[in-house]
């Protein structure tokens, strides 16, 4: 595994990437033992889009993942949540009930504190039944920012105040 440390306003971000795709972002920068490399081509466009996405520049990850591990249920929560679209928000039941376990709300917590790739993986986007800000693997107050901040770049995109 590969790491690059990519500084953003919710602290430094440690991403990692294996042989086929990114596999890993991590709050708090490089684990203790990694070691940052110079970045090969795959590094380079998961730290510009990150920084892009930051900026409000883009809003959408184009750089290929390699989800490592997970089971079967964690996976397609994973999945489910890599499809909301930007700067909306879905719910724990809501996830649950799209991979066919309506009553998984809990799990889907669970699952979402697994995800190996938050942000890309956009687990933030998944808010409590009532629509608060509850759990999320990077803080809540990293979730508020992330949320924040893509509901101000779609209000600026949609009312052209770019």
């Amino acid at each position: 595994m590969r790491w690059l440390e990519v500084q953003a306003p919710i602290d430094a971000l440690g991403v990692a990437a294996d042989g086929s795709g990114i596999c890993g972002v991590r709050f708090g920068g490089l684990p203790e033992k990694a070691t940052a490399v110079e970045p090969d081509e795959l590094l380079a466009r998961a730290a510009d889009e990150l920084v892009r996405y930051f900026a409000g520049e883009d809003v959408t990850f184009t750089v290929p993942l390699s989800v490592p591990g997970g089971s079967e249920f964690e996976r397609a929560v994973w999945r489910q949540i890599y499809a909301i679209p930007y700067a909306e928000m879905r719910t724990y039941g809501q996830i649950a009930a799209a991979v066919g376990d309506p009553d998984a709300a809990r799990a889907v917590g669970t699952a979402c504190n697994r995800n190996p790739i938050p942000i890309i993986i956009p687990c933030h986007r998944v808010v409590g039944a009532d629509g608060k800000m509850v759990g999320f693997g990077g803080g809540v107050w990293r979730k508020k920012i992330l949320l924040e901040l893509e509901a101000r770049v779609r209000i600026e995109r949609e009312f052209g105040l770019q």
